[in-house]
């Protein structure tokens, strides 16, 4: 009985599911100062978005707010903001159109897993795999290289963008294989117990 308060909360206006609707909502002010060449204004937006997602899982976890819209609502915020980031950053040619392919072939090609696992075995859950956290974070990463650099020239900065950008096209391409072999293997565990599942 402990739980009902819980079950009752309202899954838009917790605080934690707040902050992913405005990183959702950020995404077009980003793209817009980016191809307006805005690039101060985009890295502080970028920064800010940063911050939410930060800050709505640990919020989420101390509020005691989990809720299953935000378990699916905060990687497809990821998903969208980094998405039309690098489609951004690459029609202003300060991202090779090769490692936007690649982010975009592996998003693509793991919603076409998942739709083809829902439909075979029901399967639903998900969840990102370390390898997958880490292709995140490249992204991030590079996202947050390419603008600084059009900020400073600085040294480190060229350095650290050209790593960030090798690094999400390594883990890019890992973390899609890693999520294959996971899927192959989903696919044929939960078939003898399809029938127990909810």
């Amino acid at each position: 009985m402990n739980e009902a308060p819980n079950t009752r909360l309202n899954p838009f206006r917790t605080a934690p599911n707040l902050l992913t609707f405005l990183r959702i909502c950020l995404a077009p002010f980003l793209v817009a100062a980016i191809l307006d060449e805005h690039y101060a204004l985009g890295f502080g937006l970028f920064v800010i978005a940063g911050l939410t997602d930060a800050l709505d899982g640990t919020l989420a976890r101390l509020l005691k707010q989990r809720t299953m819209l935000g378990q699916y609502l905060d990687p497809v915020a990821d998903k969208l903001l980094l998405s039309t980031l690098f489609l951004a950053l690459t029609h202003k040619g300060l991202i090779p159109a090769r490692v936007t392919v690649l982010v975009f072939g592996r998003d693509v090609g793991i919603l076409v897993v998942a739709a083809i696992l829902y439909a075979a075995v029901g399967r639903r859950e998900f969840s990102p795999s370390l390898l997958g956290k880490a292709n995140t974070l490249a992204q991030v990463a590079a996202v947050a290289a390419v603008l600084l650099q059009q900020l400073t020239k600085t040294y480190w900065v060229g350095i650290f963008c050209i790593g960030a950008l090798d690094a999400t096209m390594l883990l890019t391409a890992a973390s899609g294989l890693h999520y294959a072999w996971l899927a192959a293997r989903r696919a044929n565990a939960p078939v003898a117990n399809n029938h127990n599942t909810r």
